[in-house]
């Protein structure tokens, strides 16, 4: 699966610690002292660092000798809309360093744009380009803590367009300013 190249292997500690419900079956978090796989929103006592290492599917994880889950079951559908929202959220992961919009999300899924819509939204409670703001942010601020690029090398890097949408966007889910994010991290250079 592509996703493999989209995520490090700390960006998917970080969402585990924040038992991100988003990434769920984009990949599972594996502990080699148990044997057990999870969902990245498991809400059980977080592994050690040293102990995880990740699967992108339930049949890597199984191959590897792994079992899912009792508390997360992530073996068990949640939703008969699973597959199309794991499309729609790869497909997100995938592009979200290019100018993408709708038609191109619906097209990829083989839906109309409003159903897309509705139904993404009825499954996440977020619509498609909200979704994709939050990845991206998400990526900007692994990159702020995590380089020395400055905020405009982060913001075109991340697929926002313009410098002000890109502060807003980053002001409203983080709470603060790039350059402040990048304090508290305590990495790079400010920007």
């Amino acid at each position: 699966m592509e996703m493999e190249a989209k995520f490090t292997f700390d960006e998917m500690w970080e969402k585990i610690l924040d038992c991100d419900r988003k990434y769920d079956g984009l990949f599972f978090t594996c502990v080699k002292t148990t044997k057990i796989y999870c969902r990245p929103s498991c809400r059980s006592r977080k592994p050690k660092k040293r102990n995880v290492e990740f699967c992108f599917s339930i049949e890597e994880a199984e191959n590897r000798g792994f079992r899912a889950c009792k508390r997360c079951q992530p073996e068990i559908e949640q939703s008969p809309y699973v597959e199309f929202t794991q499309q729609v959220i790869a497909f997100l992961m995938d592009h979200y360093q290019q100018k993408i919009g709708l038609e191109e999300v619906a097209a990829h899924v083989g839906m109309s744009s409003s159903y897309v819509d509705r139904l993404f939204k009825q499954e996440t409670d977020e619509t498609p380009r909200s979704y994709l703001e939050k990845i991206r942010i998400d990526k900007a601020a692994y990159l702020l803590a995590n380089t020395n690029k400055t905020n405009l090398e982060i913001c075109l890097e991340t697929g926002f367009q313009s410098t002000s949408h890109f502060y807003k966007v980053f002001r409203d889910l983080k709470q603060q300013s790039p350059g402040q994010y990048r304090k508290e991290k305590g990495a790079g250079r400010n920007g």
